[in-house]
């Protein structure tokens, strides 16, 4: 196997940067070959953004249900809410890759921001003001935590001490 073929084996956002990346370099060199190099590259790119925006778009959606889980008093949608974690998390490991993980480390509190946002509009539409009120601007929990199967954080008391979910 070429070392091409394992990068699009095991890091296929990373591949699909360096074909673009390639492919430009071909169109500049005015080859003669029948290959649309330039319109190629570009759709390299946009697989590996999508890649990258879906990857994001689960972590956000996993931040969002954990910061419900843990602020608000609410019982009934708690199942729910660690069903959708279990989701988001099961779809962003299909998806991840080395180079996706470090994009997620280096936004992780931009994502986070979006995720705690999506938890305070959600939970005041149920009317949980203050539970919408006590969710962080600082982020609560490493990329590990987020990402590890079967983590929860612990729910928050009406005190503000942790209590088990």
């Amino acid at each position: 196997m070429s070392l091409d073929q394992d990068l699009h084996t095991v890091d296929f956002h990373a591949w699909t940067v360096d074909q673009a990346e390639r492919l430009r370099a071909l169109a500049t060199t005015r080859s003669n070959l029948p290959i649309d190099a330039v319109h190629l590259a570009e759709e390299l790119e946009a697989l590996g953004s999508e890649q990258r925006a879906g990857v994001r778009s689960q972590l956000r959606r996993i931040v969002e249900h954990l910061l419900k889980l843990r602020h608000s008093p609410a019982q009934a949608p708690r199942a729910g809410w660690q069903r959708t974690v279990v989701s988001a998390r099961a779809e962003l490991a299909d998806r991840l890759t080395a180079t996706l993980r470090r994009d997620l480390e280096e936004h992780l509190d931009e994502l986070y921001a979006d995720g705690a946002e999506m938890a305070r509009k959600a939970l005041e539409a149920h009317g949980e003001i203050e539970a919408a009120g006590s969710i962080p601007a600082g982020r609560p929990f490493t990329l590990d935590e987020i990402l590890r199967r079967g983590w929860y954080p612990a729910r928050l008391g009406a005190a503000g001490n942790d209590t088990m979910t």
